[in-house]
This record gives C-alpha cells, structure tokens and sequence, in this order.
C-alpha cells in the first residue's frame, strides 16, 4: 500500500538535467549551478546558442526544499506504456512518477477578458476550443478511471469556465462522479455581477473558487490584466460570502511579476486574513513567461518561489522564510492514512521546487501565528514516515491486542485515534488554538473521519498561504515534469502534465486546434 518512495533525484548544486531550447523546443542538457547565492539553470542550443534563467534567488532554500523530495509510485494504467523519453509523448506515460492530485479541464478558450499574462491567450487564436459536454464527461471519468488512486480533485479553467454553456450540469455531474473537489479558475465577472451565481454554483457542486486576485492597487489590475478589477474582485468575494449556510470558499490566486506587484504579498495575504470567513488561501503564482520576451525584461520581472518566502517574511512579520516547505513534504501522512485504511491515498509527490506551502492559524482577536509555532512538523512527519513504514506488521503483531475490530477499516481508524498520542505526542506543542482546540484534536479528526466537518474545525480557523512556480521555457527542467501532480485532461482521453501543457513542447495548441473550430464559424452558429 506504498504511494511513495524515496526521491531519486540527484541533490546538491552543481547537477545536471534536461531542459528544451526556447526557441526551437528541442530537448538540450542543462545544468543548475549556484551563482551570487542563487540556483541558476544554464543551457545552450547547438543552433540558437546559450540561455540562463534563475531558478531560485535564494540557493540555501533551494538546498533545503529537495532535502524533502520524496517520489510517487505513478500511475498503473497509463495511456502511453511503452515511452522512451520525455516531454514528447504526453499521455500520462510509463515515465511519470506521479499520479493526478489536482486535474483541470479547459471547457473553453473563450473569455469575457483579455489578460497579458495569460496561459491560454484566449482571444487571439482565431479559433474556439469548447468541447461539448458529453467529452467534458469522458475527460471527468478519464481522471476517475486513474489508477492506483482515482483523482478527487477537478479544476475547471479555461478561457473562463464560467461563461460556458452547460457550466452547471458540469459541477453536477463531476460531483456524481465523486469528486470530492471541485473547483473554478476565474476572474470574478459573473460571481461580482450576478449576486446569485454563486449560490447556484454551490448548489450545483463547487466547493472553491480560485479567483484572480493580482493586489490591493488598480495599477497591478491594469498592468497585469489590462483594466481596473479591484472593486469587483472585492465584489466577487462578498457574493461568495452570502452564500448559505457557510460562505462558499475563495482562495486567492495572485500572478506575482517583479517590479510589478511583489511589493504586494504581505498586503494581499494581510487582506485574506481579515476575510479569512470566505477566504480559505492564499496561491501565489510567480509569473511564467509565454511566448518571446527579451532577456532585460524577463531577468527583471522575473520572480521566484525564494522571493516569495523572502517577501512574506519582510512584507508581513508573523512569517519566516523558514515555515515554508516543499509541497511533497507532507507525503507522510499520505502515506500512513493510506496504510491505517487500507487503500491509497492522493500523494502530493511533486518536484520540491514546484511549489512551497505553510498554514497559519488565526486567533478570535486576529493574531496571526505559523502552525510551526504549535507543531514540530519536521518531526512529526519523520515519525509518521517511520510509523507508516511499519504500521502494517504493527496492525498484525497487535490485532489480538487491540481487538477484532482492527481489523476492520473502522477499526484501523478507531486504533489510529486512540494511539496518536502515543505516537505523536511529542511532536504537537500543548499551546492551545482558538476556541480550545488543539493539535492533537484535529489531526485525530482528520485522520479518523476526513470528512468536511473535522477538516472545517482546522479550516476556519486558518489560512493556507503557498506558491506554486509553473515553468515556461526558460526554467524548464524535465525532472519537474517528470513529477508533475497537477494535469490537463484532453478529450482525447490523455492526461498532460500541466507544464508541458501549457510550455516546452506546448501540448495546449496541439489539443486546442485538434478540437477548435475557427472562430468565425463558431460566431456563424451562434
């Protein structure tokens, strides 16, 4: 019942790896190498010669991050078996190390907006991709049919997802099929401008809004999306929060450009704090360059994950760069839930430098502390490595012991919960969190029941704030993709990593001309 393993990825600086040349996207080596304190990938093209990109501006919390890298154990059925080199055969392959954790699925490139710094640049391809409901079904049970673990969490994006047509029957259908996640890219028009859109989201099945959100400043939204947003950003935000019986869950997803807007994370997650009953997280996204930019603006607007850890540290002061940790670090439990029931479970086996993570916890007067301050989380996720490793010849040595009942899921569960302390104990400081709960407590619920009420006892109370670093094809490392967790699926029954989706070999135009229609035809049907 293993869903990881340990990393098999060279560690320390200088390394070699692969990347693609920008200009021609072939595959060409690269190696990472530190300068000036930085972790620089520098490669070069036999016909179009040398490029550099930084990878990290901080090479000791590049170091640090891949001291947690752990691998995946992949997928069991995956649509290409017989792959001999990546990223040129996308499918998911027999080369991925990883399995879908989170999914998008474009329903449209049509968008009521026209951002710069867009991913899909919606409105200047001449053609509309819309695929028709019924392959939007076969793209969900595509991620469902995923083995060992069926994909839970689906992201619908686009263009924007919600000027689709059939946008509703969608989320209902995706939670027919048991996602337990289901989620919007957006920019905000139709939740700010329709009081009842979000309401009817929930009810049709969406959990979470992910919601453009580029800064508190007018001039980031006219840099960045090329008009003023902000008081319907701030409208789309309080829609969601009238929604009953419990506001509908907005996570903020700031594009992060340097010389831009950096000067503004510790105000935007300042503002998500006091919003903190609607607004669930925090995701940053440093820009990803698209398409051909010159080598002057692209070193001074870029911006990596180390300055975002950095910046919230000098921005905010209850953070330090320290609390921050690579996304797989908290595979461990992954790896024992999967163990105490007996089946496996969503691993977040990502490259360490894809993304950084940390929680805060909020208290009733608005005293914002990291969750370091209330766990040793380095231990107690060695521990539960170590646990998980032995916990299925522990459930027989002591099934006597513990009772018949062990041997059933629920007794697995029920054994976990009464041995946390046991086993855990000394790694959760006995500070309480607000309204009397403790470490402890919720962890046991999570474990024990992973249902929404237990996760909404630590969810209201705290705030997720990370980044996540998409690669474009400056910084692109094959490695990453290799270990990707978040993924297109397409509709013809693949399943891309999202990097390679959307850079490098540029599976998105690939898919989207295959599927489109040109766009003056689409505006002949209308």
């Amino acid at each position: 019942m293993m869903v990881i393993k340990e990393s098999s990825l060279e560690k320390g600086l200088p390394k070699k790896t692969e990347s693609i040349c920008p200009e021609c996207k072939e595959v060409i080596p690269a190696k990472i190498v530190e300068e000036e304190g930085k972790a620089v990938m520098k490669k070069e093209c036999e016909e179009h010669g040398k490029f550099e990109s930084i990878i990290w501006s901080d090479v000791d919390l590049y170091l640090e991050a891949e001291k947690h890298a752990y691998d995946g154990v992949g997928v069991e059925n995956p649509k290409i078996e017989d792959a001999s080199s990546c990223p040129d055969n996308c499918g998911l392959c027999n080369l991925h190390k990883s399995h879908t954790c989170l999914a998008n699925v474009d329903l449209t490139n049509r968008c009521n907006m026209n951002c710069p710094i867009c991913f899909a640049n919606a409105n200047e391809r001449g053609y509309v991709f819309e695929p028709s409901y019924e392959q939007v079904i076969d793209m969900l049970k595509t991620l469902r049919d995923e083995k060992p673990v069926p994909t839970t969490a689906v992201q619908f994006s686009g263009g924007e997802p919600t000027i689709y047509p059939d946008y509703f029957k969608v989320l209902e259908k995706a939670s027919e099929l048991g996602f337990s996640q289901i989620q919007i890219a957006t920019n905000g028009i139709k939740l700010a401008n329709d009081e009842d859109f979000a309401k009817k989201s929930e009810e049709a099945g969406l959990h979470t809004v992910y919601l453009q959100f580029d800064g508190l400043d007018e001039e980031n939204y006219r840099q960045a999306r090329g008009r003023e947003m902000l008081d319907l950003k701030k409208k789309a935000i309080e829609n969601c929060r009238k929604t009953e019986p419990n506001p509908l869950s907005v996570v903020l997803v700031p594009t992060i450009v340097n010389t831009v807007n950096d000067d503004q994370v510790g105000d935007i997650l300042d503002f998500g704090i006091k919003n903190r009953d609607v607004v669930r997280g925090i995701n940053y996204q440093p820009v990803a360059f698209t398409g051909r930019i010159d080598k002057e603006k692209r070193q001074r607007q870029r911006y990596t994950l180390s300055d975002l850890a950095i910046g919230l540290e000098e921005q905010t002061g209850y953070l330090d760069r320290s609390d921050f940790y690579p996304v797989p670090f908290v595979t461990p439990i992954s790896q024992l839930v999967s163990v105490i029931k007996d089946e496996p479970q969503i691993a977040f086996t990502s490259h360490p430098h894809c993304g950084l993570a940390s929680y805060l916890v909020v208290s009733d007067d608005g005293e914002v502390s990291p969750i370091t301050d209330f766990v040793d989380v380095e231990g107690l996720m060695d521990e539960m490595k170590n646990r998980a490793d032995e916990w299925d010849t522990f459930l027989k040595k002591t099934a006597m012991k513990l009772g018949k009942k062990v041997k059933t899921k629920k007794g697995r569960d029920k054994s976990m919960v009464k041995n946390f302390k046991k086993y855990f104990g000394d790694y959760l400081k006995e500070e309480k969190l607000p309204g009397g709960l403790t470490i402890g407590e919720i962890f046991k619920d999570i474990l024990s029941e992973g249902n929404k009420d237990s996760v909404g006892k630590f969810a209201w109370r705290t705030l997720f704030v990370g980044g996540m670093h998409f690669q474009d094809d400056y910084n692109y490392d094959i490695e990453r993709v290799k270990r990707c967790v978040i993924h297109y699926a397409t509709p013809d029954g693949r399943i891309i990593p999202f990097c390679a989706y959307n850079g490098g070999p540029t599976y998105r135009e690939e898919v989207e001309k295959k599927f489109s229609i040109p766009l003056d035809e689409w505006r002949d049907r209308q």
